[in-house]
């Protein structure tokens, strides 16, 4: 059955649009966090006014729990990446059942099938 397996150019499409994420998360969480990284930004919100500190560790937080989901994403990217030429990628973890390609196109970072992943939703709200 031919849905099941994606074809070498669907992989290779697949693996193009992983990179482009990849790339893209790795300048958002840079421009998010900054050089100088979290505990350099701890120390000079130490250093700065009081009366401003509030509202900028407030936007700042903001961008870490931002940045945080981006790290998160860019594992699961990286991950996909790494598994994107196995015969398992693109099966669902949960059904073993095959995620579509055009599910896989919006999301080649998928892991579950859209019922799966639906159930897997609700199990969590």
């Amino acid at each position: 059955d031919m849905n099941t397996t994606l074809t070498p150019g669907q992989r290779a499409q697949l693996r193009e649009l992983l990179e482009l994420q990849q790339h893209e998360l790795d300048r958002r969480i840079s421009s998010h966090v900054g050089s100088q990284g979290r505990v350099a930004h701890a120390a000079e919100v130490l250093d700065q006014d009081a009366d401003d500190a509030p509202q900028r560790n407030s936007d700042r937080e903001v961008d870490l729990a931002q940045a945080d989901r981006e790290l998160i994403e860019l594992g699961a990217v990286s991950r996909a990446l790494s598994r994107v030429g196995e015969p398992a990628y693109g099966l669902c973890v949960a059904c073993g059942s095959a995620i579509p390609f055009g599910r896989l196109k919006v999301e080649p970072w998928a892991v579950r099938c859209v019922a799966c992943e639906t159930l897997r939703e609700q199990e969590k709200s």
